[in-house]
């Protein structure tokens, strides 16, 4: 199999699809990667790197020509779909439940859209989306402390007080992977949590492995009304796989808030699950509503992209090896998880959310 690496083209990406090493274990088993000229400098990995490793550099549009699989980071943009052909497989995040567009685009390319965050291990979590959730789940911590600041618009509150000043109280909406890590930092950081989930068993769960200011509270919509008054800074870490977050904060809530309150919504690209949310860049990445400040930057993990890069291919190059070895219909046959990460195929919707979403008629991926 012919396999390439693109250099991504959404705004402040810095991330990159696939390690050298990962080319080596290509190579190794008989495939040839183009990899595009430049693509890893933004993960501080040359060129030299990868044709060491087996690569053969070409530009944008070699990779896409020539390559049976692509394998990258975001969901592919506009011109990029231009690109593809029908029948290759791309191998990437997608999100494309809240993006009528950018399904419409899949669609009408006629590639196989394989989705990693729809993939599905044998315990039924979500082995390609966690590494980017834990990335993710740090930073929003990171980045809320930063715009909490006054001369970022927000309520000048230090995170973690100091002595004889109380410190932040930060509500954290989702028990998973992304508010489990923001939890986590924030706590580290000294500042009273709230973290808040649907499942019993997960706040039992918090409740035993999380720090004594740490609280896991039993979420519905009286208690996040009463919490995100309280709140200086709020997490919104929700994930519903393959479909869009439900809203959690309507526009309602907001003038109950703190002026200067900050919102980190990580599940931008899913649609947040805060109704006034929407997606911005690492270049423009707040605004302000009712007094609130939102950040909601859709691929927050691309700004430290040599860690979030690492991180990901280490858990995407087994999957992206038996793409290549078997084929994706064979390696998905042996897979019912990896199965579930196809979304499109060939011009048809195989997934059902994606399909409920916009009204579109869903069927099963034909594998034989």
């Amino acid at each position: 199999m012919i396999v390439g690496i693109p250099k991504e083209v959404k705004t402040d990406e810095y991330r990159v699809g696939m390690i050298p090493v990962g080319v080596e274990e290509l190579v190794r088993a008989g495939h040839q990667v183009f990899v595009e000229k430049g693509a890893g400098v933004g993960s501080g990995i040359s060129d030299e790197e990868y044709t060491r490793s087996g690569a053969k550099l070409a530009d944008v549009a070699d990779v896409w020509a020539k390559a049976d699989m692509i394998v990258k980071v975001k969901e592919p943009q506009p011109q990029e779909l231009a690109r593809a052909k029908r029948g290759q497989v791309l191998f990437t995040y997608f999100h494309l439940a809240p993006a009528r567009e950018l399904t419409d685009g899949t669609i009408k390319s006629g590639c196989v859209a394989i989705a990693y965050e729809t993939i599905t291990d044998a315990q039924g979590r979500l082995p390609l989306l966690t590494p980017m959730s834990e990335v993710a789940g740090k930073m929003s911590i990171q980045e809320g402390a930063k715009y909490l600041e006054r001369p970022m618009q927000g309520r000048g509150i230090l995170l973690g007080g100091v002595p004889g000043v109380e410190p932040a109280t930060v509500l954290v909406l989702g028990g998973g992977v992304v508010g489990t890590n923001a939890a986590k930092v924030a706590a580290g950081m000294g500042a009273h949590v709230i973290i808040m989930d649907v499942s019993i068993d997960r706040l039992r769960y918090l409740a035993d492995v999380m720090p004594a200011n740490v609280v896991p509270i039993f979420s519905d919509a009286h208690m996040i009304q009463r919490y995100i008054r309280e709140a200086d800074l709020v997490i919104g870490a929700v994930l519903i796989p393959g479909a869009k977050c439900p809203i959690l904060v309507p526009r309602a809530y907001l003038s109950t808030m703190k002026p200067g309150a900050v919102i980190v919504d990580v599940g931008v690209d899913q649609g947040g699950c805060c109704e006034t949310t929407k997606p911005t860049t690492h270049s423009n990445p707040t605004y302000v509503v009712d007094g609130v400040l939102h950040y909601g930057v859709a691929n927050m993990p691309g700004a430290v992209g040599r860690t979030s890069t690492f991180a990901l291919t280490n858990a995407t190059l087994p999957y992206a090896m038996r793409l290549a070895n078997l084929g994706y219909k064979k390696a998905c046959l042996a897979d019912k998880g990896l199965a579930a990460g196809i979304n499109v195929q060939e011009g048809k919707v195989t997934n059902k959310p994606v399909a409920e979403t916009f009204g579109m008629e869903y069927q099963p991926a034909v594998l034989s």
